[in-house]
């Protein structure tokens, strides 16, 4: 019976391991070392936060695995031989595969500063990141104050959950506005305003250059790069970005650059191996997203497909239109299609914000043709359908316009905005675009 053997636990070794068991009866074994049993790892921050119980974030009962004839190996892979088709765990056991799957993640990113291994210092990215935030934060007489590294999604969730336990928190962003690589400037000014409205001492601009250590090996303080300014804390988290978890691939036949090579098909260079996730990188980006895509959805996508070609159905990765969301502490965040930091050669944008200053949207769309590009809304809730169905068929943001309605997936009796907002585009645009009223049958039609 052919063994196929998946290395990482995570939503894209799972999904892999689920399909080819409703697939096949191939032999499957999933390897990790990081948990017993997978779990939501999106879920993370609200366990700190006091929502959710571990055993709340398995969506699996711990019984599934063996009813559905998925072994489970709690270890560390340390290289894979390729030759010989087997691999080497940190215990000296030499483990045989028929196909192999990579699907180890990522790690957070270190970049050599002094005392970034030091007691109180981590990410948070694993379920080891939790154990150490409650060992070295559980509350706000142990952890006096924290300093989180890096601007990025992970870094605002982190700054969040600290916040939840009243811990003092200071957060260093290297850049001169929050996360505005990826945002246009007025909705990174927008998340500037609520980090600050939460009471955490936001400070832009800045890098980080050493954290330094009290006499038993733990943190004690960082000093800011710029100033010299030495800032007390008792847990730094590191969130600048993350990068894939290839370290013990380095060494084999298997071609790497910041990630492991993968076709369209999620095959590397070597038969019979094949890696999903965000340790996977595309030889070649597929349209306008990044060859390495560190998103929950597209690791569940690609575990899907690398399943169907496993099993005989050779199957090509189409991630279909860009999407994500996020939750910028008490703002909601999607986006759909490319609303890029800043507009193209070709492209207008449209921005409404309302006087709140909680809840935003800015439209992307062709200068010339009118073609709707993409959309970033903040606090108001947008149904997946409609965008997905409106970007492939290539349809106006005149039709968004009239649609927005229909769009809209805030529950009843939340106060709508869309007239506020077709009325400044037509104020803004000569137009006389009119919101047509909210159809269930639209909605819900197929493309």
């Amino acid at each position: 019976m052919e063994h196929i053997v998946i290395i990482g636990n995570g939503v894209s070794g799972v999904t892999a391991a689920r399909h080819i068991r409703k697939l096949s009866d191939k032999k499957i074994t999933i390897i990790s070392s990081e948990t017993p049993h997978f779990f939501s790892r999106t879920a993370l921050m609200y366990i700190y936060m006091g929502h959710m119980k571990f055993e709340n974030t398995k969506p699996y009962e711990d019984w599934f695995w063996s009813k559905n004839r998925i072994e489970l190996k709690q270890a560390r892979v340390h290289s894979i031989d390729t030759k010989n088709k087997s691999l080497l765990l940190d215990n000296n056991e030499s483990f045989a595969y028929d196909k192999l799957i990579i699907a180890t993640g990522s790690k957070p990113n270190k970049f050599g500063w002094p005392g970034q291994d030091l007691d109180g210092v981590m990410g948070m990215y694993h379920k080891q990141d939790l154990d150490k935030l409650e060992k070295y934060a559980p509350d706000n007489k142990t952890c006096k104050r924290a300093v989180i590294v890096g601007g990025g999604l992970i870094g605002i969730e982190l700054a969040e959950m600290l916040h939840s336990r009243n811990i003092p928190v200071t957060f260093l962003v290297r850049e001169k506005s929050f996360w505005n690589g990826v945002l246009p400037d007025q909705e990174s000014e927008m998340i500037n305003q609520e980090i600050i409205d939460n009471h955490i001492d936001l400070r832009l601009g800045v890098n980080l250059k050493e954290i330094k250590a009290d006499e038993k090996g733990q943190a004690k303080s960082v000093i800011i790069a710029e100033t010299g300014e030495e800032i007390p804390c008792n847990v730094v988290g590191l969130t600048a970005g993350v990068s894939p978890n290839i370290g013990f691939i380095k060494d084999s036949d298997i071609d790497t650059n910041r990630g492991v090579l993968v076709n369209r098909f999620l095959e590397t260079s070597v038969k019979d191996v094949f890696a999903i996730g965000d340790c996977a990188e595309q030889r070649e980006a597929i349209g306008q997203r990044r060859p390495i895509e560190a998103v929950w959805y597209t690791g569940r996508m690609m575990g899907e497909t690398v399943a169907q070609t496993i099993c005989d159905n050779r199957t090509e990765y189409k991630p279909g239109n860009w999407f994500n969301s996020a939750k910028f502490i008490d703002i909601e965040y999607q986006t759909y299609g490319w609303v890029w930091a800043q507009p193209r050669e070709n492209e207008a944008r449209f921005f409404w914000k309302h006087k709140d200053d909680k809840k935003a949207i800015h439209l992307n769309f062709d200068k010339d043709s009118k073609e709707f590009i993409g959309i970033n809304t903040f606090g108001i809730r947008m149904r997946h359908e409609f965008f997905d169905k409106v970007l492939s068929q290539k349809q106006s943001v005149t039709h968004v316009l009239e649609h927005l309605a229909d769009a809209n997936f805030d529950p009843e009796f939340y106060k709508q905005h869309e007239q506020e907002i077709v009325a400044k585009f037509n104020a803004e645009h000569g137009t006389n675009i009119q919101v047509k009223k909210k159809s269930w049958k639209r909605i819900f039609s197929k493309a």
